[in-house]
């Protein structure tokens, strides 16, 4: 059975259509990769699964609740968690305050996520403001995971970050993967290191699902045509 269900989903920006039949589905524990160019529907996917824009049409659920006319925060109570493209630390509170502030109750801690990042535990009382790029995708990541979810969205967890840190944040993911039975949708553009993490993948292109399947299903015909440049 699917944690997360999305069939047939339209989507829109005032009178510009984005979205125009968005499938995707993720069961527990899953990893699924959320594939295609830029301005293909991948963050719009992703905003309506959230609740940040409304859907127009189309099936979407969550552990069998309807996340159509559900507000951001009651979906985030639901169990899903977002780590937002841009990051958006709260620049003004410390390391700890930013993860107390989203925490709920389950396994996820302070020391817990210390131990996944232990960057953050040696820079608890810094504010996020005068953190590196990398340390605030950590931030991010770890926020997320405080709010204890069943499903965890990274959309471009490590764009623009330097190498040896998007490869500290892909680890943190595959541990995530092995020994925790949390689904996660990852948006990224890093073929590579997504093989080795995704279980599935969907690929948008012009706002529509053009394929699914397993990951290593995934032939370079398809990546050169709704993945290349």
């Amino acid at each position: 059975m699917s944690l997360l269900k999305v069939r047939g989903l339209n989507a829109s920006y005032g009178p510009s259509q984005a979205l125009f039949g968005v499938d995707l589905s993720i069961g527990e524990g899953e990893v699924l990769a959320l594939m295609g160019r830029n301005g293909m529907g991948k963050s719009t996917t992703i905003k309506v699964i959230c609740g940040m824009l409304a859907a127009s049409a189309g099936e979407l659920e969550f552990a069998g609740a309807d996340l159509r006319q559900m507000k951001s925060h009651r979906i985030a109570r639901l169990g899903i968690g977002l780590v937002p493209e841009g990051r958006r630390c709260f620049a003004p509170l410390t390391v700890e305050e930013n993860l107390t502030a989203a925490a709920r109750p389950g396994d996820w801690t302070f020391d817990k996520v210390a131990a996944l990042f232990p960057r953050l535990a040696e820079r608890r009382s810094q504010k996020a403001a005068s953190l590196s790029g990398g340390e605030q995708q950590m931030l991010a990541i770890g926020r997320a995971l405080m709010t204890n979810p069943r499903l965890l969205i990274l959309d471009e967890a490590t764009e623009g970050l330097a190498p040896v840190v998007r490869q500290e944040i892909w680890a943190a993911i595959a541990q995530l993967k092995s020994q925790t039975g949390m689904a996660i949708l990852v948006v990224d553009k890093t073929l590579k290191e997504l093989a080795q993490v995704a279980d599935k993948a969907v690929i948008l292109n012009k706002g529509q699902t053009v394929w699914a399947g397993d990951m290593m299903a995934l032939t370079p015909d398809l990546t050169d045509r709704f993945l290349g440049v």
